[in-house]
């Protein structure tokens, strides 16, 4: 018997993707090795569904010695082959070579600001207060002129499979943007958490 689907504003979701949609899609996040999981996940997403991605997260959690950068940085020729020759994650060397690359350049960030979170968000948009609220996906870019420099950045410093429209992703993600739709209760949700953040940090 198929598992049941519930609404969201990106259609009808198993609940594996709903609790995605709804508690961290959207939400700001500021921890480093969690910002790198996300990224490094968004890169392997690259020419797959995003629910293909998050069925293999625990999968790649595992592989990937929970997606700690120091950890990942480390690994040699030995690792990389071990990685693809495991099912449970895409085993595509480009993408695992970007990422043992990726740990490594993010290391340097962390050094450069002490944070990668310090880092990257200085290419979160202006949230204006009377900006529209996208109705539908067609009022949704795939990538901005944020998102652009950050592909440019990132690319500068040594990142691989960080693309504007992967980025642009990213921040979907971690909440540098807020693009759940109009009416749909995860948006408010999201908000009100952003809101909190914001005043926890003063």
């Amino acid at each position: 018997m198929p598992a049941e689907k519930r609404q969201t504003c990106w259609g009808l979701a198993d609940e594996l993707m709903a609790q995605y949609h709804d508690l961290e899609w959207g939400v700001p996040c500021h921890n480093d090795r969690e910002l790198f999981e996300r990224l490094m996940l968004e890169g392997f997403q690259a020419g797959l569904s995003w629910s293909t991605i998050l069925n293999k997260r625990e999968n790649f959690r595992a592989a990937f010695d929970d997606w700690v950068p120091i950890l990942v940085a480390r690994y040699t020729d030995e690792d990389i082959e071990r990685l693809l020759a495991d099912p449970g994650i895409v085993r595509n060397r480009l993408k695992v070579v970007g990422a043992v690359r990726n740990a490594r350049a993010f290391l340097q960030v962390q050094e450069e600001y002490e944070s990668f979170d310090a880092y990257i968000w200085q290419f979160a948009p202006r949230v204006m207060p009377d900006a529209p609220i996208p109705a539908s996906w067609k009022d949704i870019p795939s990538r901005t002129d944020e998102s652009d420099a950050m592909s440019k950045a990132l690319q500068k410093r040594g990142f691989t499979f960080v693309g504007s429209t992967i980025c642009y992703a990213f921040m979907q993600s971690v909440g540098m943007v807020n693009d759940h739709l109009a009416g749909c209760p995860a948006r408010n949700a999201v908000a009100h958490r952003t809101l909190e953040g914001r005043q926890a940090s003063f």
